[in-house]
């Protein structure tokens, strides 16, 4: 079960445990209905133990889900570009957000928004979000930025790293709860492999999203801003 969220496990444990028991003493077997609703509930809070590749040329998807989207080239508001590759999480999916490679934690952000369907593109815009930007560790350029995006049954994002902390590739750092999105944005140039398409299943702290050529140019300096 993920750490991010105690008080939700908790409650639904003893609740589910109550319900079994009561239907239990006045119906029999329909108690099995209780026990099989707590059990889904319990589901979407679970959190496998992963073994991320050890490969420092590799950025890792952050979520598990399916592609939606490979963007290149997109402006940022600081005049860079950006490689976007956007994934969906189902209610169905491992929700933990894990990091897509090494780095240290440079900002994070918080904004306020919608909580439109995660299957709208208008939520890539318009809905509550929370965006870590990491410096990432060589031979990877930055800033790296991960930006978790509510849906519309996601109404609480959990971001636990903070500024400095230094993550390893894979490292679990928060989760978005029920449905949602979740973006990986890396500098745009021409040294990226990008290894996957809409439509690809995912795994975070699994799946090689992108993969740095050996040919590649020498990362630059990350910028020091703020998350956008």
């Amino acid at each position: 079960m993920t750490p991010y969220a105690r008080l939700e496990i908790t409650l639904i444990t003893l609740l589910g445990a109550v319900a079994t028991a009561v239907v239990a003493w006045w119906a029999g077997p329909a108690a099995l209905l209780p026990a099989l609703l707590s059990a889904a509930l319990l589901a979407f809070y679970r959190d496998p133990h992963r073994t991320p590749p050890r490969d420092p040329a590799a950025v890792l998807a952050a979520a598990d889900g399916t592609i939606v989207s490979v963007r290149r080239a997109v402006p940022t508001p600081d005049g860079r570009r950006e490689l976007r590759i956007m994934t969906f999480l189902s209610v169905f999916s491992v929700h933990v957000n894990r990091s897509p490679c090494a780095g240290r934690v440079l900002a994070t952000a918080y904004k306020p928004g919608a909580f439109l369907n995660a299957l709208n593109p208008a939520a890539d815009d318009r809905n509550e979000s929370h965006t870590l930007v990491l410096e990432p560790a060589a031979p990877l350029p930055g800033p790296v930025t991960v930006r978790q995006i509510a849906g519309v049954l996601a109404r609480r994002i959990v971001c636990a790293a903070r500024p400095q902390d230094q993550l390893t590739a894979g490292q679990r750092f928060g989760m978005i709860k029920l449905g949602s999105r979740t973006e990986v944005c890396l500098p745009e140039d021409t040294g990226w492999e990008v290894l996957v398409a809409p439509g690809d299943k995912v795994r975070a702290g699994l799946t090689v999203l992108a993969r740095r050529r050996a040919d590649a140019p020498a990362p630059v300096a990350v910028p020091r801003s703020d998350a956008r």
